[in-house]
């Protein structure tokens, strides 16, 4: 199968040819693309002649990256991942004497942690099993299958969003969709779960940007094979639409704390603005360096990227801290109704506030190098950092809820929590769910 066309690069050189240890290439979580091992390769550098043989990929080699690939994409990928996490924080929200129905201004129709949990444990079989029907495929020779594995997920997942008919959650699905819609084109005013999802998008610019690299290479037909080692090509590590898909994200909350402006008049929010603006040159100042000279990007572009990035963490952290969240009533919305040992454990703990505050100032530094195109090679470190910054969004989740309940509750809009029907009443059974 390593003789196929689709293995071999434009030039008609051998797939592995040229390709060196140290070459970087696109991020571990782009579509079903991730580096290669390029070690443990048969035969002998001592003649030129010998080269394809030398080239040529050992059982053990095949078997690190089959493994390797399975591992990040088999224990889920980061949607899968924050749609998980998003159960959980229902189900707190469910327990505590919040009443996040209020907060998000729901329906009865909206979706408990059940089917939240229902959809991520689809998630959970179906990527794995298309991840597993590519490599079984590949490993067989059946090159043009194997490519068509990410494409049919990637199709069937857009055709369930956009599905018209009264299945599988309408109402939440137009709702998402509508909220999208009022992020990309903030024309109205901003409410609650606007910026709430507008914010969550923002850790997951990564997600954007391997969203772009895999249809890219889906368009140009570079699924399932080697042409994403090439960093120069359409779709490599050097593309400009590497920066400009991760900044959108943060262009959208931009816009979004400016239309708050324009209807409150408040200052507040241009200094919001002004944090999401410091986003901007961390990820082009780590773009130029594949557009500039060496020299230059190391005494002037780089310093200024470090500059940036140190200014950009530290603002980020100052503004969770004392905007976001409400220290002097921490940690009330694991008050439980019904209290438990795992409740008991969270509610009014000091400890809490130490692991919070220490946990944000870490991983709001170590996320500004997801931000940077030109660390994506080191694809362990990206991975790792994913994964830590949907974590700390996931704890960032709790404290934002609970300062915007106190914030209902000081303006006396709240019900008298007496009135606040019990969670379990007001959520649909996941039996009057069609799927």
């Amino acid at each position: 199968m390593f003789e196929s066309h689709h293995l071999r690069k434009p030039t008609g050189k051998s797939a592995f040819s040229g390709l060196g240890a140290g070459e970087p290439g696109n991020s571990g979580q782009e579509s079903y693309v991730f580096p290669m091992v390029l070690g443990d390769m048969k035969g002998t550098t001592n003649s030129l002649t010998h080269t394809a043989a030398a080239m040529m990929p050992s059982p053990i080699f095949i078997w690190r990256f089959q493994v390797t690939l399975f591992l990040v994409w088999g224990f889920s990928c980061c949607k899968t991942m924050m749609v998980w996490l998003w159960g959980v924080c229902l189900w707190v929200f469910s327990q505590s004497t919040i009443s996040y129905v209020k907060i998000f201004d729901i329906d009865q129709n909206h979706l408990a942690h059940r089917e939240i949990w229902k959809c991520s444990t689809w998630l959970t079989i179906i990527v794995p099993t298309s991840m597993t029907a590519y490599l079984y495929l590949y490993s067989h020779g059946e090159v043009s299958l194997a490519a068509s594995q990410p494409v049919i997920l990637y199709i069937a997942f857009a055709l369930v969003l956009v599905f018209p008919f009264d299945i599988f959650y309408l109402s939440s699905r137009y709702f998402f969709l509508k909220t999208l819609w009022r992020i990309a084109f903030p024309l109205q005013p901003i409410s609650f779960p606007d910026f709430f999802l507008a914010d969550i998008l923002t850790s997951m610019a990564k997600v954007f940007s391997d969203l772009e690299r895999s249809v890219c290479r889906m368009l140009h037909n570079q699924v399932a094979t080697i042409a994403w080692f090439e960093a120069d090509s359409i779709c490599g590590s050097h593309s400009v639409a590497i920066p400009l898909m991760l900044v959108i994200p943060y262009i959208w909350r931009l816009m979004q704390c400016l239309r708050q402006y324009k209807d409150t008049k408040e200052k507040t929010t241009l200094f919001n603005a002004l944090k999401y603006s410091t986003a901007v040159p961390v990820i082009f100042l780590s773009a130029l360096k594949y557009h500039v000279l060496p020299d230059r990007w190391t005494y002037v572009y780089h310093p200024l990227w470090l500059i940036s990035s140190f200014v950009n963490s530290l603002y980020s952290f100052y503004w969770d801290v004392t905007r976001d969240w409400d220290l002097s009533v921490f940690t009330r919305i694991f008050k439980f109704n019904k209290p438990t040992w795992w409740s008991d454990l969270l509610y009014g703990q000091k400890w809490v506030y130490y692991w919070v505050i220490g946990s944000n100032l870490i991983l709001r530094c170590t996320w500004t190098y997801k931000l940077s195109a030109h660390l994506r090679h080191n694809y362990l470190t990206v991975f790792t950092i994913t994964a830590l910054e949907m974590l700390r969004r996931f704890q960032w989740i709790f404290f934002l809820v609970e300062n915007e309940w106190n914030k209902i509750s000081k303006s006396s809009i709240q019900l008298p929590m007496t009135d606040i029907p019990n969670e379990d009443e007001k959520l649909v059974d996941s039996s009057d769910h069609t799927v």
